[in-house]
């Protein structure tokens, strides 16, 4: 596959990930905690994102659905900084 198609495609699953979580660009980059500069980016193809980033994205949007699912609701440790 040349590099066009695999920018188009990236573009595509990410577009999908956000459509799918019913967000804007304005709240997914808060969910996701990516720069909403960045993510405008990566969505008009101007930046391409690393391969191993939309895999992160695509895990963690997967665990998250998975998690509430099951009614599981992780809690941030707090003690872990001090």
């Amino acid at each position: 596959m040349e590099k066009k198609e695999q920018l188009e495609k990236q573009i595509r699953r990410l577009k999908q990930i956000r459509e799918h979580l019913g967000m804007n660009r304005t709240e997914f980059s808060l969910y996701i905690g990516i720069p909403l500069r960045t993510l405008e980016e990566w969505e008009a193809g101007r930046r391409k994102m690393p391969d191993y980033v939309l895999r992160l994205i695509t895990y963690y949007t997967k665990m998250e659905r998975m998690l509430a699912e099951k009614q599981i609701k992780l809690e941030e440790n707090e003690d872990a900084e001090e």
